[in-house]
């Protein structure tokens, strides 16, 4: 019965090992995945000096607007703003504001095409570059 008992724990102890050494993902893998997360949540984030998140808000719904978006959503409370781009192609671009410290804050706009995130800088580009126009303006008390 020992022996049996023996060959049993061997076997279960065997496919335990296999099935932990195949949920392990290669290191190179995750630092590839990581890597590419942070060049993208560097394309679609700015800080800006400025404390007033509902005008920051209003800046963002604006500057969507300006663009060629509607805007399907607001919430002043989340700070989120979402709306969608019909020109050619159905693009949707979610902006959320934040505070960072003392004196910032936080923008980032996530932009989908058919459900999959957008990869490409050029329309976050385009966003913030306008936005930080916009910012400026709203700064300056310029209409």
């Amino acid at each position: 019965m020992k022996t049996k008992n023996k060959y049993i724990y061997k076997i279960v102890s065997l496919f335990i090992i296999i099935f932990l050494c195949s949920c392990v993902a290669p290191k190179n893998q995750l630092l590839h995945t990581d890597s590419s997360q942070l060049q993208l949540r560097s394309m679609q984030t700015r800080a800006f000096d400025t404390t007033d998140k509902e005008k920051t808000l209003r800046t963002v719904i604006a500057t969507l607007q300006d663009l060629g978006f509607v805007v399907d959503k607001a919430d002043a409370i989340l700070g989120s703003v979402s709306g969608t781009k019909l020109d050619r192609y159905a693009l949707k671009m979610t902006v959320t504001v934040r505070p960072r410290g003392e004196t910032q804050m936080l923008v980032r706009a996530n932009a989908q095409y058919e459900l999959k995130a957008v990869e490409d800088p050029q329309p976050y580009q385009q966003f913030f570059v306008s936005l930080e126009k916009a910012m400026f303006l709203t700064a300056q008390q310029v209409d």
